[in-house]
């Protein structure tokens, strides 16, 4: 008897438990829609446009207005 229960009952909720996870994976994936296909040529290093580029520009943007503020203190 695993975790103190019966057989039949671990069964059950074991698979009660795979069912979820597998329904909440599909409805995953029906909500966000992802892009499963593979390329037959893989991009080369710096053509995937990736959500980083805007964190980069949301750094650098960050940076300046801390640089502004700065010189605006020290004058």
């Amino acid at each position: 008897m695993p975790a103190g229960v019966s057989w039949p009952r671990y069964l059950r909720m074991f698979g009660a438990s795979v069912l979820a996870m597998f329904a909440g994976a599909q409805a995953v994936h029906q909500y966000y829609l992802p892009d499963l296909s593979i390329p037959d040529i893989p991009p080369k290093p710096g053509e995937l446009q990736t959500e980083l580029l805007g964190y980069k520009a949301r750094e650098e943007a960050t940076a300046a207005l801390q640089h502004l503020k700065a010189e605006q203190k020290v004058d």
